[in-house]
């Protein structure tokens, strides 16, 4: 089974946190880790109980009596798709307030349960939250991959290896991250699991969440934005292309953020007033699911250059985003788009307000007319801008310019530096 990187923090968390939530896309490998987990810590004095809400019986006992649910059970535990019973949230509370223990709760989400009214608050001060997303490609080849890291040290790595060829890139985008879908030797059975993976989200979790009645409508809208992946979002527009009224859209963006379907990536400022009016970029949380949904195979990719570089820029965020969950080098993630048209796919900033720059590039070259943005984001943020790279299909590293590179998209899996 394939360690899963964030295993280290999750354990960093029950060490000194009441409760910690693992939220994230279903069929990520929530249930696999925790049980894992619960497995691992049979015969200890504080051995962890797994209790999961999609058995019927576990859930109508925490629908139908929260407290004298949680006031059962022996703690420390684990309470798997703990969204389903949003009520518990406050009797988890009440419970923790009585006996403040390190790693009482362990509760996991396949939605994201802090957009419900009153929970973020309800426990504010005792839960840590993480996010699993589907394999980063360091986790399927097997390493502890920290690009981010690399980005913002001193000296950047000048890594003699070799990296894989645009092919094999192409493919790892195809295939994305889900850990299913990877053990599927061929595309058709791929495709039939992407098809029930968003008929089941669809028919039951978007239902527990919302009472939406245009089920096709909430297909046509991740279709559509599986094409669009890593555009500027416009509502209106977007509204207008399904022919959906603008309050409709308005409720369905919300649900598919908070299935981990869909993330937004914010504008960057260095006004920050200016970061939460500007348009973000709009992404699918999965490279593979992205594809699926707007029919690029691998054929597709080759033939379509404009469709696969954008999707290789949703791939490239998404493994950034991944990445920023264990780098030891935190950091913010957002798009640039300067007045005058100049654009940067990636910029991440620091605590300490520095910042990295990241272009996508689906070519095996780099041109000099390829640094413009690059060069005027540095000459405009002066000692605060650490490092800029494009990020493309060749299999060199090039320095460019002052701290500006050309990177093989292969050294972003790498291990860590």
């Amino acid at each position: 089974m394939n360690r899963r990187t964030i295993h280290t923090g999750l354990m960093e968390a029950l060490s000194d946190t009441p409760v910690v939530f693992l939220r994230g896309a279903r069929q990520t490998g929530k249930t696999t880790l925790v049980r894992q987990l619960a497995g691992d810590s049979i015969g200890a004095e504080n051995s962890r109980r797994y209790i999961s809400l999609d058995s019927a019986t576990a859930l109508a006992g925490a629908l139908d009596d929260p407290t004298g649910f949680l006031r059962g059970q022996k703690k420390p535990i684990i309470i798997d798709e703990a969204q389903r019973a949003p009520a518990l949230m406050l009797a988890v509370k009440e419970d923790v307030d009585r006996e403040r223990q390190a790693g009482r709760y362990l509760l996991t989400g396949s939605a994201n349960i802090l957009t419900l009214p009153g929970i973020a608050d309800s426990l504010a001060g005792r839960m840590e939250v993480l996010t699993l997303y589907p394999f980063s490609q360091g986790e399927i080849q097997g390493v502890q991959e920290d690009f981010i890291q690399a980005l913002f040290q001193k000296d950047f790595p000048q890594s003699p290896a070799t990296f894989p060829p645009k092919e094999n890139l192409l493919a790892a985008m195809a295939f994305g991250g889900y850990p299913e879908v990877l053990a599927r030797s061929s595309p058709k059975r791929r495709a039939a699991w992407f098809d029930s993976y968003i008929t089941t989200l669809v028919e039951r979790d978007v239902r527990d969440m919302a009472n939406i009645q245009d089920i096709s409508g909430l297909i046509r809208l991740l279709r559509l934005l599986g094409a669009r992946s890593a555009t500027l979002h416009n509502q209106a527009e977007l509204a207008r292309s399904l022919g959906m009224p603008v309050s409709t859209l308005a409720r369905y963006l919300p649900l598919l953020e908070a299935l981990f379907l869909i993330w937004f990536l914010p504008a960057w400022s260095s006004n920050l007033s200016k970061r939460l009016v500007k348009s973000p970029k709009i992404h699918v949380c999965d490279s593979g699911l992205a594809c699926h949904l707007c029919g690029a195979g691998l054929e597709r990719l080759a033939d379509d250059p404009t469709l696969a570089g954008r999707l290789l820029e949703s791939f490239v965020a998404g493994e950034l985003l991944k990445q920023s969950g264990w780098t030891e080098h935190p950091v913010s993630l957002y798009h640039y788009r300067s007045q005058s048209g100049e654009e940067i796919d990636v910029v991440l900033e620091d605590r300490a307000g520095r910042v990295a720059a990241v272009e996508v590039k689906l070519a095996a070259s780099v041109a000099s007319h390829d640094l413009k943005s690059l060069i005027s984001f540095r000459e405009a943020l002066g000692d605060r801008f650490v490092r800029g790279v494009i990020v493309y299909t060749g299999r060199e590293l090039i320095p460019l310019s002052d701290r500006i590179f050309a990177v093989p998209l292969g050294m972003m899996f790498a291990g860590c530096p």
